[in-house]
């Protein structure tokens, strides 16, 4: 795959970050890092890959818990410096179990009330 047919600007190790989006609730699942070879692996099987930064490995996403994502559409932002990744989850999206690496903790909230 050719990188700069997409004008995509990987940082300085070659990476660029990728969010991870459920096309059936919109809620974002988890944010993870691709290379060129994970973003042509996704394209070609249909499924994330990611790459492991701190096992600078190449990982399919549920090849071991079998929670894999379909992948439905890839978009880049204005900058095309990040992914977004609109997926049909199979399971859970992180390793704790939880549907979203996002329900760890909240680190601000607006109420209730201040959104309307």
């Amino acid at each position: 795959m050719n990188d700069s047919l997409f004008n995509l600007k990987f940082n300085e190790d070659g990476l660029i970050p990728a969010i991870v989006q459920s096309s059936e609730t919109g809620r974002v699942l988890m944010m993870a890092w691709m290379n060129a070879e994970s973003l042509a692996l996704t394209i070609e099987t249909g499924e994330s890959v990611f790459f492991s930064r701190s096992r600078q490995e190449i990982w399919h996403k549920g090849a071991t818990s079998g929670n894999t994502q379909k992948v439905h559409k890839i978009e880049a932002d204005c900058d095309a410096d990040t992914l977004l990744l609109t997926v049909t989850e199979s399971g859970p999206a992180c390793h704790t179990n939880a549907d979203s690496c996002f329900d760890a903790s909240t680190i601000f909230s607006a109420g209730e009330e201040d959104l309307g």
